[in-house]
């Protein structure tokens, strides 16, 4: 006899986040897994789970040692600085998404390495016959990305060109030209017939990039995806999206600036704390191998409110020079201004300088800024904001050979940080003579050629390392 509780259930209602996939059995205006608004939608009910019927395989497991890794091997691009973040090149039947603000430069970095990928392609097949690389464009028309090759000098024949928003019709340009290459700008204007909605919405977006996928994957043509982002600057589509690509990277950069940074935030073939600049000028983009030169002033003699640090972006160090200005305010409120840094974290050093040191500041306006765009916003550099700060008050110029590496603590300690020793030898290399440390792990540092350090507890005792290192250049302090 059978049980009233044993007899099968009818499905219940599922509501499914168009996001990221989670479930839940009632509807919710907010997603509990990514905390995205307005993206629960109901689904069909619970189906019961079936399991697949067993097939033989196409090849035998193999042990792992006898796996052929010769064309897993990453490739170069052709762009040294791109190659630094991918780790080395791009693998084939990868893909890669590159996200990044509009007019950021990411169409143009591309277009760039498709051209060269494009000329490698030929010059390898001794005459031209080789595959050649697809270039598909959904936002701008053929005759527009051509005016911007012949500006970057990025035409060659064996770059083909497809102005193009349907899948299918992509899918045949990729059936016809059997490219080496496969950049596809950008996936949110492509769009499936057989899939409801608009270009762009999370239904399209997953449908088109999961086959775009299936042709890497399955021809071992590697694919660059270009990426639009929202206004908080996180990837728009589906969060999904992140997950089935192999690699994402970030291209950001102030759009008053040349300087352009890419970033992986996911790689599976690399590391993700690498960073690739590029200056992104009139006649196109370029790699910087060495930037330093963006981010230093270039004064010749020293400057009053000036001091130099090395910040870590990534695993890469960057020279930057921290300017101040501390001058008389007319204001109840004198002014705060900070460019390039942290703003809370410089208001905490003007606190700390105030309180500890005695530099009043409560009548002044304090300006603080990095030189060329730069963003510092590291807790390392907290040590050369208050040496600028004060060296602009005191009226002293420090050294120009001085670099200074720490962060400040509210009790005025100057505490510890990471990869001291490689801010160390990027700043040996520029040319500079002494470094301000913090004395904790400073005993373990190994000597650099030509730098003296000068390891401190304090913010009081970095004041005195510094002035007592530019005793040739201070100048008496101003009343």
């Amino acid at each position: 006899m059978t049980s009233t509780s044993a007899k099968t259930r009818p499905a219940r209602a599922a509501f499914r986040c168009a996001e990221c996939g989670w479930t839940t059995v009632k509807w919710v205006g907010r997603c509990g897994e990514c905390q995205a608004w307005g993206t629960v939608e109901e689904a069909a009910g619970t189906a019961p789970a079936r399991v697949p019927a067993a097939l033989a395989p196409s090849a035998p497991a193999r042990p792992i040692d006898q796996v052929a890794v010769d064309a897993a091997r990453a490739r170069s691009t052709g762009v040294g600085e791109l190659d630094r973040v991918l780790g080395g090149g791009i693998v084939p039947g990868a893909v890669v998404l590159l996200a990044g603000e509009p007019g950021v430069g990411k169409s143009t970095l591309l277009l760039d390495v498709a051209a060269r990928a494009a000329a490698v392609s030929a010059d390898v097949a001794g005459g031209g016959t080789g595959r050649p690389v697809l270039y598909v464009t959904g936002e701008e028309s053929a005759g527009q990305v051509r005016l911007r090759a012949e500006r970057i000098g990025a035409l060659t024949p064996h770059l083909l060109l497809a102005a193009e928003t349907d899948l299918a019709t992509l899918l045949g340009h990729v059936d016809n030209a059997d490219p080496s290459l496969l950049v596809v700008d950008s996936v949110q204007t492509i769009a499936d017939a057989t899939v409801d909605g608009a270009a762009g919405g999370t239904s399209q977006v997953r449908a088109v990039a999961s086959a775009l996928i299936h042709v890497a994957k399955t021809r071992d043509i590697p694919v660059l995806l270009v990426g639009h982002v929202t206004k908080d600057g996180s990837i728009a589509g589906p969060r999904v999206l992140e997950h089935l690509v192999d690699v994402v990277c970030q291209f950001e950069g102030d759009r008053h600036s040349r300087l352009r940074m890419v970033r992986a935030v996911k790689n599976r073939y690399g590391p993700t704390d690498e960073v690739g600049c590029f200056d992104l000028g009139d006649t196109g983009i370029t790699g910087l191998a060495d930037p330093s030169g963006l981010f230093l002033s270039g004064h010749r003699s020293a400057v009053p409110g000036t001091c130099v640090t090395v910040s870590l972006e990534g695993r890469r160090p960057m020279p930057t020079e921290i300017q101040a200005l501390v001058a008389r305010s007319p204001l109840s409120s004198p002014r705060r201004t900070t460019a390039g840094l942290d703003g809370s974290r410089v208001a905490m050093t003007l606190a700390v300088l105030q309180s500890r040191l005695g530099v009043t500041l409560s009548t002044a306006d304090v300006y603080v800024s990095t030189v060329g765009g730069a963003r510092a916003v590291e807790p390392a550099v907290d040590l050369a904001v208050a040496l600028a700060v004060l060296s602009a008050v005191e009226g002293k110029e420090l050294d120009p050979g001085i670099v200074a590496v720490g962060e400040v603590g509210l009790t005025g300690e100057v505490r510890t940080t990471v990869g001291v020793q490689r801010r160390l030898a990027e700043a040996a290399r520029l040319g500079f003579t002494r470094a301000i440390v913090p004395a904790r792990g400073a005993a373990d540092l190994r000597a650099v050629p030509g730098l003296s350090v000068h390891p401190v507890d304090s913010l009081r005792e970095a004041a005195g390392a510094a002035w007592r290192a530019s005793t040739a250049v201070v100048r008496e302090p101003q009343h």
